[in-house]
């Protein structure tokens, strides 16, 4: 049994809520237009913008050069280690063969790449307790795409909890990626800035 498996039967003995009813509940009460996670038991909601959709498309479309369509993921739930996370990541690369659980959703330890948009409100989630559950998933390529900055921030090479490789690339030049598991190159160019 996995440590997060042990952490929901847990909360599911002490009368805790899961992830399961707060995504339930959620669902009846999210206004359209707005993304909604669980980080660290915290409800998180955020109004998705033109800049960060252009950006999740730009890396989408730069995937599917590569991978099938079945394989790359947006906005789709998937519970990561750590205390109730439970995050809808902007752009998700599942494994090959990669399969849902009986509950239906995807298993972390499938994930092979995902990429986050900045936004202002959450932007901490990203650089922080996200990367921390990214890594320690061992999620192998982690990127943050801030279009506040104007940079790009790869994280690779997950070990105890952390990423041992970071790069960071300014917008406009090219996120080489060919010596991750990602195996591409991510151009930048087209990526708007906030």
């Amino acid at each position: 049994m996995t440590v997060l498996e042990d952490r929901i039967e847990m909360a599911e003995e002490s009368g805790e809520l899961t992830l399961d009813d707060l995504f339930e509940s959620l669902e009846r009460t999210t206004p359209e237009g707005y993304k909604v996670e669980i980080v660290e038991g915290a409800i998180f909601m955020a109004p998705q913008r033109d800049t960060h959709w252009e950006i999740i498309l730009d890396v989408v479309e730069q995937l599917r050069t590569k991978y099938p369509r079945k394989r790359v993921k947006s906005d789709v739930r998937i519970d990561y280690p750590g205390h109730l996370n439970g995050f809808c990541s902007d752009v998700t690369l599942v494994a090959e063969g990669a399969e849902k659980t009986p509950a239906g959703l995807w298993r972390c330890a499938d994930v092979e790449f995902v990429a986050e948009v900045i936004s202002k409100g959450t932007a901490h989630n990203d650089y922080g307790p996200k990367k921390t559950a990214y890594a320690t998933a061992e999620v192998p390529v982690y990127l943050v795409a801030d279009p506040y900055q104007g940079k790009c921030h790869l994280y690779s090479q997950p070990k105890d909890g952390e990423y041992v490789s970071e790069l960071t690339v300014a917008f406009g030049a090219d996120v080489d990626m060919t010596t991750t598991a990602l195996g591409l190159t991510l151009k930048t160019d087209e990526f708007p800035r906030d």
